[in-house]
């Protein structure tokens, strides 16, 4: 099998709320679209049932009364556990742990070489959760656990996260800001507004220093300027890194029609992306790449665009027909500024061209 699929249908339960962006229905739309595509009629998908996290796998990044906070307020029917939009629902402490163990069981079969790599369509998801606390929809931080599940349970040296959501993934960065052993890039819309972090001189501390790369975008910014900071920002230095194994937070919500990003990306540009992730995982780390859905809100689009990543990790065809935005020149303008900032500041740490 090339790409394994973790979902389960207790992600379906985790309910937050009427009018919330981060729905059920996001699965859905991607399973749907999984079954109109001739993925899995070949044998290089298939889906595969994941298992709940243990406490011990949590505490591997969470402190063990955030954990407990999460699963009594469940446990009591539900309610808001962080300033306003993190919801739950008394199925979503069970929801989340399940995200969790799909996740941890996605690098497990990918490491013993039951699969080339994985995809883990899971809600709810996890870049903004911190050790301590609920952000942004996010409970428990799954792609943060799974790297650490590889540094301690599985004895890896060094472990790259990518972030290509279109929020910063404020938590995975705090998680790990002062170690060298995980290198963490988050391409964003400008992080002012949300998360408030995720600034080019956010660029870690201690060992951990040059370890975290921010490059956020001006809102609105198109496909050829992303590629663009991938080609120049994200390849350069993860080669140099080194990866024993790369993990992406697999965020859909910059392309131009989300309600909730405000980047301009298109369905092309997410396939490009996944291209040319799926190439460097094979160059670094002989291919080892697992993939945890972070967000992705516009319904009408998200399943055509996780269905044409999950198509480039398993080396299959599936087309994507889509008009793609006019790139706004002044806008290009400032993220190639924003471009050359991150590469004159990281260029302390790593060699850029």
């Amino acid at each position: 099998m090339n790409t394994a699929l973790f979902y389960s249908p207790k992600f379906l339960e985790h309910d937050s709320g009427p009018n919330h962006p981060e729905t059920a229905r996001r699965l859905k739309v991607i399973v749907d679209e999984l079954s109109r595509s001739s993925l899995l009629k070949t044998e290089k998908c298939a889906y595969v049932e994941p298992k709940q996290a243990h406490l011990e796998d949590l505490r591997l990044v969470h402190e063990r009364d955030y954990i407990r906070l999460v699963e009594k307020t469940c446990a009591s029917g539900g309610g808001i556990l962080d300033l306003g939009d993190t919801v739950v629902s008394s199925k979503s402490y069970e929801a989340a742990t399940v995200a969790v163990g799909a996740v941890i069981d996605a690098v497990d079969l990918v490491l013993d070489g039951r699969a080339k790599n994985a995809f883990a369509l899971v809600r709810p998801p996890g870049h903004h959760a911190g050790a301590y606390y609920a952000l942004g929809f996010c409970l428990f931080n799954n792609v943060a656990v799974a790297a650490s599940y590889l540094l301690r349970r599985r004895n890896l040296e060094r472990v790259l996260i990518l972030d290509v959501d279109a929020h910063h993934g404020n938590g995975t960065q705090e998680i790990f800001y002062n170690t060298d052993k995980v290198l963490y890039i988050s391409l964003h819309e400008d992080p002012k507004g949300f998360p408030g972090t995720g600034f080019v001189d956010e660029i870690g501390e201690g060992d951990g220093i040059g370890y975290t790369v921010n490059v956020p975008f001006p809102f609105r910014t198109g496909d050829a300027v992303y590629e663009r900071a991938f080609d120049e920002v994200v390849a350069p230095i993860s080669s140099q890194f080194k990866p024993k194994f790369i993990l992406v937070s697999a965020g859909f919500d910059g392309h131009y029609t989300d309600p909730v990003g405000a980047l301009s990306l298109s369905m092309k540009g997410y396939e490009e992306i996944f291209s040319r992730i799926v190439n460097l995982a094979g160059q670094l780390c002989d291919g080892r790449l697992v993939a945890t859905l972070e967000g992705g809100y516009s319904l009408n689009f998200l399943g055509k665009m996780a269905t044409a990543a999950i198509a480039k990790m398993a080396n299959a065809s599936y087309r994507i027909i889509e008009k793609n935005p006019a790139a706004d020149p002044k806008v290009e303008r400032k993220a190639e500024q924003v471009i050359s900032s991150v590469k004159k500041i990281q260029s302390t740490f790593w060699k850029l061209g």
